[in-house]
């Protein structure tokens, strides 16, 4: 190895070159522009048709917990949380990101190494000599004075940052979706009951049609159509029975695991009792803070602005340290007794002058990401208000559904208590009576429809609104 001094000494001018032409280039190129968040390109206000009565800050969320309060819902949305493989996808994005911030990380630190060397040739007497070195080497440290690989790091933290986000977004999104199969499948519970309660009182109303036909006292007509309701009720029992398999298979998917006796006893729960709590709207402008996915998108912002802070940084020099200090020896024994000590120090700058228009094309291609992540950051913005817009005319308008649902179905059972007392008395025939069950029948799927469709819009509400992912 070189001795200390020779080394110093050839390198202090370049050394000294270096630290002034950093400096020079400090002053003249300045750091890059801070990031800055765009202007939400959404009204200040939600549309009529939301039908908002109040448009006051809403503040946080509920956390989920607090707000599906059911304790069967509460124990498969735990399933899922735990053993969904989306969400588990999510968490691994996660994993990766952090990593590949720990390695931009590291460039900001020197890279140490122990060398050990063994060097067999030719000596200055002309015969075969062995040369054993052993140190230490710090290979080319780049002093960031240009701010690089701060950048770098930046871009990395960011995109961990958006991962965060895109697992908050799928939490949230899974929470709402078990939730709303869960209703799905209580609905299908209640509908399956009512046609097979539908197809005894039909088929008990086939008999007594059956036998008024053989005495002359009802006409062919009166029996074929009530043959005809009691296949129809058969047909909606097959239809629900899938349906059922259907959604109990889509929800055994959310969960991520085939369900044990106790979690399937879950499924046949009563959701249609369950009463989830009023939530208030707020301002638009508070979906920017309250949806995962919008801050998801204004961490992409960030990074592909720190993707041009890197690539800005490319066109001025680059300062690069190389270092070693050790020792050498004939004899590997003797290494550290009698070895040359000794140690090295190369400071390099290197100025691009001519690279065929790399630095452009990448600086041009950085712009253009940054442009990219605009629109979708808008794009993102602008999706959010839409569907909470739509959320929020949904909850309006199927409120006031089931209101009308309700007092239609009410109308229609005192309809079929009627006609089946006129039925009694002889003051109606038998046709009245079969379609008054019919229409009963028709009514009652609908309100059970209206009531899934108002819970599960609210639980669609609480998920465009961004949810509560914190635990209480």
């Amino acid at each position: 190895m070189n001795k200390p001094n020779p080394t110093m000494t050839r390198f202090r001018p370049l050394f000294g070159l270096t630290l002034l032409a950093s400096a020079l280039a400090l002053v003249g190129c300045g750091t890059p522009a801070d990031f800055a968040r765009p202007v939400a390109p959404i009204a200040p206000q939600w549309p009529a048709s939301a039908q908002v009565a109040d448009s006051t800050p809403a503040g946080e969320l509920l956390p989920w917990r607090s707000y599906f309060t059911d304790p069967a819902l509460q124990s498969l949305i735990a399933l899922a949380l735990e053993h969904n493989r989306d969400l588990r996808v999510a968490a691994l994005n996660i994993a990766q990101a952090r990593a590949q911030l720990g390695l931009r990380s590291a460039d900001q630190l020197p890279t140490l190494n122990a060398a050990l060397g063994l060097n067999r040739g030719p000596n200055s007497s002309g015969s075969l000599g062995t040369t054993w070195s052993a140190g230490l080497l710090l290979s080319s440290y780049e002093l960031d004075f240009f701010g690089r690989v701060a950048s770098l790091k930046e871009q990395a933290l960011a995109q961990y940052l958006a991962s965060e986000e895109a697992r908050r977004t799928a939490q949230i999104s899974l929470i709402a979706t078990v939730a709303q199969a869960w209703m799905g499948l209580g609905a299908d519970e209640r509908l399956l009951r009512l046609a097979q309660d539908t197809l005894a009182s039909r088929e008990a109303s086939l008999q007594l049609v059956a036998l008024r036909f053989e005495h002359g006292v009802s006409s062919e007509l009166d029996l074929r159509l009530a043959q005809s309701l009691v296949q129809g009720a058969r047909v909606s029992i097959a239809q629900l029975q899938r349906q059922r398999a259907l959604d109990e298979n889509a929800l055994v998917l959310l969960l991520g695991q085939p369900l044990a006796p106790a979690e399937a006893a879950l499924l046949g729960a009563e959701a249609q009792s369950i009463r989830l709590p009023a939530l208030p709207a707020g301002l638009p402008s508070e979906l920017l803070t309250r949806r995962a996915d919008i801050r998801q998108a204004e961490q992409q912002l960030a990074a592909a602005n720190a993707s041009i802070g890197a690539a800005r940084a490319a066109y001025f020099p680059r300062i690069a340290l190389t270092a070693s200090a050790g020792s050498a020896s004939s004899e590997l024994g003797s290494l550290f007794k009698d070895g040359a000590w000794g140690y090295t120090f190369v400071p390099q700058l290197l100025m691009p002058l001519f690279d065929g228009g790399r630095n452009d094309a990448n600086l041009a291609a950085a712009k253009a990401g940054f442009d990219m992540a605009v629109a979708q950051y808008e794009k993102a913005i602008q999706a959010a208000f839409r569907e909470v817009a739509d959320a929020l005319a949904a909850r309006a308008s199927w409120e006031r559904q089931l209101q009308a649902q309700t007092a239609l179905a009410q109308a229609d059972s005192e309809r079929l208590a009627l006609t089946r007392l006129r039925l009694d008395n002889g003051a109606s025939n038998q046709l009245d009576w079969l379609d008054a069950q019919r229409t009963a029948f028709a009514s009652q799927q609908g309100l059970i429809a209206a009531q899934l469709a108002v819970l599960q819009s609210q639980a669609t509400l609480y998920k465009v609104l961004g949810g509560g992912t914190q635990e209480p």
